[in-house]
Formats: structure tokens, C-alpha cells, sequence
């Protein structure tokens, strides 16, 4: 459409646009809306639904209370899917290089589906590791009317146990320490139900990061994908999205820098995530806002770690949200946080929080943690009380001169500095092998490389990670680098996100077998400090390091096809975002 009248007709009005192409009603009569629905506000409902993994499963029953919502207040919906695909069945094979980049892959598409029809507002649903970041990227580019549909936290195994314990129990299974019947056992329980896995991993934090960045309705990050609450809460979202249509906020009247900051804090005070790191800073982009790795960093140097939360701590999500969830949190830090931000209820953070003390939310779910035999301030603990403060750190140094991530809450005090010699695998599948053979001396420094977002897509190490908690000699005294990423239920002192990344010639691709290594996460620092088992001055390592980089060809990927040839050429580095440019 060029005519310039029409184009400021379809801006003012998105009706405009289907008066002038009829066509556009009749293709909607034969799905078997009629004349009715064809002058209602237009409502995108968008899900990963799909037979992929517990996270989707269940969402399209939430879908379906989302446009009964929307109905009941004037609108119509219309419902899209694009099934997301999950990082646990992708272990253990080539299926992993693919999990980053379905993220692009989801945007895209939604971005697709929210751009060829003239939509009134929008609603996204998801659970999981990049389908709630891709939902949040393509929030930003469509800039609807829009609220988020966290699709929940999944119940506990036996003994408040989380799904993650399955990396020992492949362990096991590899060294012949674990029989049939006690892997059969973790099978049936390790996943009990539909929802997000029940430890404070990306899924978990990417649900919590929406409600923090005010775009999911208040007390829903995490609620239980079983109860009754999620269903309710989705209903609530049908509403609410007429609401902002009528009122005409959109998704860039909430996604702000001052949303983004206070989503960072909250990060910083859950135990988030490293992906996190990866996630927040692409939908920064998609907004045009400039968001510096250090800010982290920064935040994380003052915030409290409040949350008692697995990896970092003891209990499983479900308990998170019984204590009080996101707007508990957002209560204990409400100093640190701007409070005047717009929010999905078209209020603002402050004025939300003062409607949930007193609708009954909190009280509602300290009587589900009784249950439990659990004092909230076990799960949650009081400001005045905390030990720790942040959670995650970006270390800097001549092997990552951009920066690398660590979450330093996940790491046992005597492993918050160390200093070893390197042992270098230019693949996950070889470093994991060498763990699982038992042929890593204790003290080393494992680094993996090529493993980064041109590298290889950037996939997680968490088999790997898990290998070495899971083996006694290792998991006190082995440090793991990488410029992959790391699944957000790792545990231990590794480093990730190295940038700039091995492909691209960064220093990791000359570290050498022997060299000695120092992780300082005290003084944010990561470097070579000597070469071939001899220490050595900051100006000969980089000497070094120099020398060893003339002549670097990058490895050759010619067998790639498709959107993961696409990401590999394209790819942002990971302190960017790893977005595909």
C-alpha cells in the first residue's frame, strides 16, 4: 500500500485496512467467524503449545481461558502457534547447537504472524528458555497492546528434589555406579507434571524477568502449572489486553531502560540465570536501548540475594511463589526499584503493589507453604539477614577482554578464586568424555571452546558441568570455561559467554595445554597468568598470546544449511545478546 492517505488511515484505524480488502472478512467467515466477530477488536494469541517437552504441553489450555477472557470483553481472538523445543532433549547429541537459535526462529515467526494481519492487541504464552525471550523479542518489534502469559512452575519430585539432579543420574548410569532400577525411578519422577522445571533455571528466570519487566499481570510468574491460579491468571489476561487496546498502552509503554534496570535487579536478587545475560540485552536491542553488559554487574554488586532458590539454594520455584513470588521480591527491594514504571494492568509498579497487599495473595500462599512444614523466610530471606549479595558476576580479562559471565552464587566460597593449569577441548563432547574416563587432574582448568554462537550456536555445557559436580576429586577443585553457555541449573565455578568467542579469533582460541590460569570472581578479573606451567608478567602473556594469534583461519563450516548456517555467519556475540543480525 503506497497511497499516503491510506497509510495514515490504517495507523489511525486498523479497521481501515480490512474495509478496504474484503476479502480479508470472507477468509475469516470461512474459518467460521461471522459478521459479528469481523467488527471486533482483533486479539493475537500466541503459544508455543505443542508435544515438545512439560513446559508447552498444557499451554494451550491457558490459551483457550486467554480468549475467553478476550470474548467476554468484546474482542475477538485469534489463536497462532510455534512449538519451542526443549534444552533436556537436546543432551547428549548435535541437537543442542540448535536450542539458541530457535530463539531468532520463534521471534521471527511471531513477528510473521503479528505483522501480516492488522492486529488490535496481543498475547504471548510460554514457559520456557528461548521461547520467553523470542516472545518478549517480538513483543518489542510489533509494539501492540500486549500482556505475557507465564505458563507456570512444574511440581516437585520426591522430597522437594528438581529435575536437575538428572545430569548425576546420567552420570551414574556412564560409570556404572547407578543400576537400571535407580534411573527408572529418577525417570518417573523427575518431571511429575506439566509446567517449567522447578529450580531457578532460564525458564524460571525468563517467567520471572516478564513479571519484573511489567508485561505479565502481578503474581503470576511461576504460579503452579496444576492449580487453579493459572487458569484464572490467563482469563485475567484475556481481560486485561482489551483493556490496554482500549486504552491504547503498548508494549514500549512498559519495555523501557527503567523497566530493564529493574528487571536486572530482580535478576540479580532470584539467583537468575546466566542466560539471563544473554536474553535481557537482545530484547534491549529489538527496543533500540543501549544495555552495557557492566550494568549487571554494577546492580549485582548491591542487590541481596534473597532467594533460597535450586541451583543457588534449597527449594524447588513452586515454593518461590507460595512465599510470595515476584511481587514479594519486588516489596523487600521496593527502594532499589523505580516504582513509577508502567505496567500490563495499565498502573503502575507501585500502585500494583499496593492492590496485591490487599488482595489476599500473600496470605493464600504462605497457607500452601504451611503445608510444606516451610517458613517463608526460609525461601525468602529478610534483606537484613542476607549473606550474599547479587548473584551473578562479569569477569574481564586478557581471555575475555569483552567480558564473561559466572554465577558466583552457585559457587562454593574456597572456588571463588583459583588459579590452574588449562586443559583445552575445542569441543563439549571432548572435554565431557575426558571427565566421564576420569583423565582431568584435580586443579585443572577445563576450557571448551568453539562452542560459542558462531562457534557452534552456542549450546550449553551442562552435561558437562554436571560430570564434574557429580565427581568427588573434581567438583571442589576444577574450574570450567567456555565460550558456550551454561544451563541455568549449573552449579560450580564456570565461566561462560568468554567474548570475544574462539570463531571469531578471540584470545581463548590461543590458550594452550599447560598455560595456568586465574579466576579471581572477588576482583571480576579472568586471565592467563602463565605459560606452560611457568608464571609470567601481564606483558608477556599478551606477548604471548599475540604470537600464537598470527596466521588464525577461523574453522571452516561448510556442511551447514539452513537457519543454523544463518546463525552461525550472523551471529551477535554473546555479551550482545547473540541476537542474528
Amino acid at each position: 500500500m503506497t497511497n499516503e492517505k491510506y497509510q495514515k488511515k490504517e495507523k489511525q484505524n486498523a479497521s481501515w485496512v480490512r474495509w478496504i480488502w474484503p476479502q480479508s472478512d470472507a477468509l475469516r467467515l470461512g474459518m467460521g467467524w461471522d459478521e459479528e466477530d469481523v467488527n471486533k477488536p482483533y486479539i493475537l494469541v500466541e503459544d508455543v503449545y505443542g508435544d515438545s517437552h512439560p513446559g508447552s504441553i498444557h499451554l494451550n489450555r491457558l490459551a483457550s481461558q486467554v480468549r475467553e477472557g478476550i470474548t467476554a470483553s468484546g474482542g475477538k481472538a485469534a489463536g497462532y502457534h510455534v512449538t519451542d523445543i526443549c534444552d533436556g532433549c537436546a543432551q547428549g547429541h548435535d541437537g543442542m547447537n540448535y536450542i539458541l537459535t530457535q530463539r531468532e526462529a520463534i521471534a521471527d515467526m511471531v513477528q510473521i504472524h503479528g505483522s501480516v494481519h492488522p492486529w488490535d492487541g496481543l498475547v504471548l504464552i510460554s514457559s520456557c528458555d528461548k521461547s520467553v525471550p523470542a516472545h518478549l523479542m517480538a513483543a518489542a518489534r510489533l509494539d501492540l497492546p500486549t500482556v505475557f502469559v507465564p505458563g507456570g512452575s512444574m511440581r516437585p519430585g520426591p522430597y522437594l528434589t528438581d529435575a536437575g539432579r538428572g545430569g548425576g543420574v546420567a552420570l551414574g548410569r556412564r560409570q556404572g555406579t547407578m543400576d537400571e532400577f535407580e534411573v527408572l525411578q529418577y525417570v518417573r519422577t523427575g518431571c511429575p507434571s506439566c509446567g517449567a522445571c522447578q529450580f531457578m533455571g532460564t525458564a524460571s528466570t525468563m517467567q520471572c524477568m516478564t513479571e519484573a519487566l511489567g508485561l505479565a499481570l502481578p503474581g503470576t510468574a511461576l504460579s503452579p502449572a496444576t492449580m487453579n491460579d493459572i487458569n484464572r491468571s490467563a482469563r485475567a489476561a484475556g481481560h486485561m489486553v482489551m483493556e490496554l487496546a482500549r486504552q491504547g498502552i503498548r508494549a514500549s509503554d512498559i519495555l523501557t531502560k527503567a523497566s530493564l534496570r529493574n528487571a536486572i535487579i530482580i535478576h540479580a536478587a532470584i539467583g537468575g540465570s546466566t542466560n539471563g545475560f544473554l536474553h535481557l540485552p537482545a530484547l534491549a536491542h529489538e527496543l533500540g536501548i543501549r544495555l552495557d553488559i557492566s550494568e549487571f554487574d554494577e546492580i549485582n554488586r548491591k542487590v541481596p540475594h534473597i532467594c533460597n532458590i535450586a541451583p543457588s539454594g534449597k527449594y524447588p520455584s513452586e515454593l518461590f511463589w507460595f512465599a510470595g513470588g515476584i511481587p514479594k521480591v519486588q516489596e523487600m527491594l521496593s527502594d532499589m526499584l523505580d516504582l513509577d514504571v508502567m505496567t500490563v494492568t495499565g498502573k503502575t509498579l507501585g500502585e500494583n503493589l499496593k492492590v496485591i497487599r490487599g488482595s489476599g495473595f500473600y496470605e493464600r500462599g504462605l497457607g500452601y507453604l504451611a503445608n510444606y512444614g516451610v517458613d517463608p523466610e526460609d525461601v525468602m530471606i529478610p534483606v537484613d539477614k542476607c549473606k550474599v549479595i547479587g548473584s551473578v558476576a562479569v569477569l574481564k580479562g586478557n581471555i575475555a577482554p569483552e567480558g564473561s559471565v559466572v554465577k558466583y552464587s552457585a559457587v562454593a566460597e574456597d572456588m571463588q578464586q583459583h588459579t590452574g593449569p588449562a586443559r583445552v577441548f575445542d569441543s563439549e563432547e571432548a572435554c565431557n568424555k575426558a571427565v566421564v574416563d576420569q583423565t582431568i587432574e584435580p586443579g585443572s582448568v577445563l576450557i571448551i571452546r568453539y562452542e560459542g554462537p558462531r562457534g557452534s550456536g552456542m549450546p550449553e555445557m551442562f552435561m558437562t558441568t554436571e560430570a564434574i559436580m557429580n565427581d568427588e576429586k573434581l567438583s571442589s577443585s576444577t574450574v570450567l570455561l567456555t565460550d558456550g553457555r551454561f544451563s541455568g541449573a549449573t552449579r560450580g565455578p564456570c565461566v561462560g559467554h568468554i567474548s570475544p568467542e574462539a570463531q571469531a579469533g578471540g584470545p581463548i582460541a590461543f590458550v594452550e595445554d599447560g598455560d595456568l590460569i586465574e579466576l579471581d570472581i572477588p576482583n571480576r578479573s579472568i586471565n592467563v597468568v602463565g605459560i606452560q606451567g611457568e608464571y609470567c608478567s601481564p606483558e608477556e602473556a599478551a606477548r604471548v598470546l599475540k604470537e600464537r594469534s598470527q596466521g588464525f583461519v577461523p574453522k571452516e563450516h561448510r556442511g551447514r544449511r539452513g537457519i543454523f548456517r544463518r546463525y552461525t555467519e550472523r551471529a551477535a556475540s554473546a555479551i550482545e545478546g547473540a541476537y542474528m543480525k
